[in-house]
């Protein structure tokens, strides 16, 4: 069900390797447009595999992230199931001092890019590794599509989307805190101080979501689409159906399941069925199609999985999009 990245990786490194021994080049990467290049000399360097985690350095760094390398590497907007690191992204990540990924299944290539390292003094904040028990299993609902299932794969699968608790955040930020100030003592005052001011906003927006779903009559919510929120949701007490788990590759529903997310539409009676950002919402559509709810509108909540640098530079940011989606909540559940 997942996107497997053995080929790219042994080809990324191959082409790392003679590019750090100078004896070649490699293509260009959305990770030199983002950091200007390779690690500066005395510059603290920075690698996040995802748009949550940027935004989280910058907020912990303050006026600091200025003075450092921060790389985006899926700056482009790629979908984190979706991305195959580029031999640029295996150099940036071989010499940084702070490298933060996500862990799960998506992220598998992400051992054999650190046995490459060449700072191994570097720290790594793996989110799933980090978060331990509060990491959930990939939880299967009745009526979702099924997906097929690779020969001899029994591992237990979890949610790899746990930037989607604002619960969470706070977990990650406050070890973003601490390795930056492991990597930069001098500094480690401001961090601090940065932190504290960053997790009072985490906990305002925490207190908003709250506020939204705490009295909420109907509290279960329909997807024509992947769901990718349920940490989101279960931070809120908050219900779905959904036509697929939140990291599947399908993209076409089923009859059997379309008609399910139909029959819980008319029964819930619900004026609206919710997609996630970039949807074509054509699966949304064939469930409005073939139920009784024909005025149903569709919504779309942000999973925070797709932000381009163009985003970044139009002032998105983390708290922003939970914002909007707090605001989506609000006007469904009101």
């Amino acid at each position: 069900m997942f996107i497997r990245k053995t080929g790219i990786i042994s080809l990324a490194m191959a082409v790392a390797a003679a590019v750090l021994t100078g004896c070649g080049a490699s293509r260009e990467s959305d990770t030199a447009a983002v950091t200007g290049g390779a690690k500066t000399s005395g510059k603290l360097s920075v690698v996040c595999t995802i748009f949550p985690e940027y935004d989280w350095v910058k907020q912990v760094m303050g006026d600091h992230a200025d003075e450092a390398n921060v790389t985006y590497l899926l700056s482009s907007g790629t979908d984190l199931h979706n991305y195959q690191p580029t031999a640029s992204d295996i150099m940036s990540i071989s010499s940084c001092d702070i490298f933060i990924h996500v862990g799960g299944e998506s992220d598998k290539w992400v051992e054999d890019a650190l046995d490459e390292a060449v700072n191994k003094d570097m720290q790594v904040i793996d989110l799933m590794e980090l978060l331990g028990d509060s990491a959930k299993e990939e939880e299967i609902k009745e009526g979702m599509e099924a997906e097929e299932e690779e020969d001899g794969d029994d591992e237990v699968e979890y949610d790899e989307h746990v930037w989607l608790s604002l619960k969470n955040a706070k977990v990650v930020c406050s070890a973003i805190s601490e390795a930056l100030s492991k990597a930069d003592p001098d500094n480690a005052a401001d961090y601090s101080s940065s932190l504290a001011d960053y997790t009072k906003k985490l906990d305002d927006m925490d207190e908003s979501f709250r506020a939204v779903t705490e009295n909420a009559e109907n509290k279960t919510l329909i997807f024509g689409d992947r769901f990718p929120f349920r940490y989101l949701f279960d931070d809120y007490g908050l219900d779905y159906y959904a036509a697929f788990v939140g990291c599947s590759a399908e993209s076409e529903a089923s009859f059997s399941t379309i008609s399910f997310l139909s029959d819980k539409l008319n029964e819930l009676e619900c004026d609206t069925i919710f997609t996630i950002e970039n949807s074509d919402k054509s699966i949304a559509e064939a469930v409005i199609r073939n139920s009784d709810r024909k005025d149903c509108t569709v919504a779309e909540l942000n999973s925070i999985q797709s932000v381009s640098m163009n985003d970044v530079n139009s002032g998105v940011t983390y708290l922003s999009l939970m914002q909007q989606n707090c605001d989506v909540l609000a006007e469904y559940l009101s």
